[in-house]
């Protein structure tokens, strides 16, 4: 019964939803969810299975939203919990799973439990954060680097300690070692449960526990310095223990009691085997994804084969993504901004094995935003400007009418982020009902995914052709697909192994002549088969 509560799961598309920039209600420049529930209709039209909400809980802000001061509340900047259940209640009515992202790892250093633990060494919740004595220097008690840049450990004189932060000095990471702070992330997690949620995805949860004995991390052998201090380790004992599988375990265990899913965010530097192994088994994630294919500048035949071959005989389930709030969007990143390219990568996404996820905006194929410094208001973008991530691009505001004012977005004069020019010019009112738009050419992929079982939980194979060429076979009892992808400039042909009675889906100048594919520059093709050529 459990089992088929969270089988939707499998091979379904997952629509990530950025609250501040998706859509303003109320004329702030900032998105609301009042803004959310007006537009997913939107969504529901992609023909999506959930939607996943970026952070809305309450919040200093410092990180936007994933410092949470308040894990069970709504930050008054996007409305009440009263909005939120009417949010989850429409999308329920429109056959969307609501997926909301949980921050475990570190909370605000603003949250009643930091100040609290801060105030003393002997007060109920003195362990519920990391805390550790300066060396005999005075120096921090590791080597350990923060992803933001600097040491990982912020003096406090309070309590004469140290307290560790992964990320910005502001984000105290949780002790989740303890049984106490566990218990309470439940209690949150049961909280936002029984408020109808259908399940969590967990920033990244590979760093909610931490070794107990705070060994140093050993450098890496490096030919050039890295851009972040934290590249120039191998992070042995700041993330990724043991010891966090137990408490998934005990995650798990609540999730089922609402036949609810758990979805993992996972940074590591070996990331696949770290998906896999926080998904290996009934006692652990649903699923997770990585940043493999998120910071990828470019899609080889081995890249995706490498990602495939990572999960071959594996018991977990993977999920794929290409753009989210924290990458260089798809159409850019990887498509150089030409936008049958991009349909290109969309399609191929659509056909690996796993569950999909898509960025508010990838079916408008917008391009990375450009954002000038003095816009910028990610403080990982400061820290490293110009060489950072640009994650302000990302976030820039979704684009509803390409003649209104903010592209619909706001009736705000300006929005939070300013808004791309290249971006109205791709409005969704612009692409509906366009044959040739990429909001079209979504909606027909997520459908062709959505009917075909191959594709939704086929068995992934991958077929010998030479590169730039990519073919692979996504077979399921009663439908083989073969799927093959000219990821090259140049015109490409390949005699087929396998008969084919039928073109699926072609992208872009690609057809079968005889028994041989012929396939123009960045063009696709999914064929029916009906077993090898004789």
């Amino acid at each position: 019964m459990l089992q088929a509560m969270t089988s939707w799961l499998r091979g379904a598309v997952i629509y990530q939803i950025y609250p501040r920039s998706f859509r303003d209600s109320d004329g702030d420049g900032v998105g609301d969810l009042k803004g959310v529930i007006e537009n997913l209709d939107h969504i529901a039209r992609l023909g999506v299975d959930a939607i996943w909400l970026s952070p809305f809980v309450a919040s200093p802000m410092k990180d936007y939203g994933y410092d949470v001061s308040d894990y069970c509340d709504v930050d008054p900047l996007f409305g009440t919990l009263a909005d939120a259940d009417a949010l989850i209640a429409r999308a329920h009515k429109l056959g969307l799973k609501v997926i909301t992202d949980q921050v475990w790892s570190h909370s605000s250093d603003r949250h009643p439990w930091f100040t609290e633990s801060r105030s003393s060494r002997d007060n109920p919740k003195a362990d519920w954060y990391v805390w550790a004595d300066a060396k005999p220097d005075g120096s921090p008690p590791n080597n350990w680097q923060a992803m933001f840049g600097g040491c990982a450990w912020t003096w406090d004189a309070r309590r004469r300690q140290y307290y560790l932060h992964n990320f910005l000095p502001e984000q105290p990471d949780l002790n989740v070692r303890n049984p106490a702070v566990q218990d309470a992330l439940l209690a949150i997690g049961r909280f936002w449960l029984e408020r109808g949620i259908d399940g969590f995805r967990l920033d990244v949860v590979n760093f909610l526990i931490h070794d107990e004995r705070l060994g140093d991390n050993p450098a890496l052998k490096l030919a050039k310095a890295p851009p972040r201090p934290h590249q120039f380790q191998r992070h042995l004992y700041d993330r990724t223990q043991p010891e966090t599988l137990a408490f998934l375990a005990r995650l798990r265990a609540l999730l089922d009691e609402f036949g609810a899913i758990s979805v993992g965010e996972i940074e590591d530097e070996e990331p696949l085997k770290v998906q896999r192994d926080y998904t290996d088994g009934e006692g652990r994630l649903h699923t997770a994804y990585s940043f493999y294919l998120l910071r990828q500048r470019v899609l080889t035949p081995v890249i995706v084969r490498d990602a495939m071959a990572g999960w071959q005989g594996a018991r977990g389930w993977p999920s794929w993504s290409l753009s989210n709030h924290d990458v260089i969007r798809f159409p850019t990143r990887l498509a150089g901004d030409d936008p049958e390219r991009a349909k290109l990568m969309l399609m191929l996404l659509l056909c690996l094995r796993g569950t999909a996820f898509l960025y508010q905006g990838d079916e408008l194929g917008l391009p990375h935003a450009n954002v000038p410094f003095e816009r910028l208001r990610d403080p990982e973008a400061i820290a490293f400007w110009p060489h950072g991530i640009g994650r302000d691009g990302a976030r820039t505001p979704m684009p509803w009418l390409h003649q209104a004012p903010m592209a619909g977005f706001t009736q705000a004069a300006d929005a939070w982020l300013p808004l791309d020019p290249r971006h109205a010019a791709l409005a969704a009112d612009v692409q509906e009902g366009d044959p040739a738009s990429m909001l079209t050419f979504t909606r027909e992929m997520i459908a062709l995914r959505r009917e075909s079982p191959a594709l939704r939980e086929g068995e992934f194979n991958a077929l010998g052709a030479p590169e730039p060429l990519l073919a692979f076979e996504r077979r399921a009892p009663g439908e083989s697909l073969l799927c093959l992808f000219n990821l090259g400039a140049a015109p490409a042909r390949w005699t087929l192994p396998m008969a084919s009675s039928a073109v699926r889906l072609a992208h872009g100048d690609a057809k079968v002549v005889g028994g041989e594919a012929v396939l123009g520059a960045y063009a696709g093709l999914l064929l029916l088969t009906s077993g090898p050529r004789g």
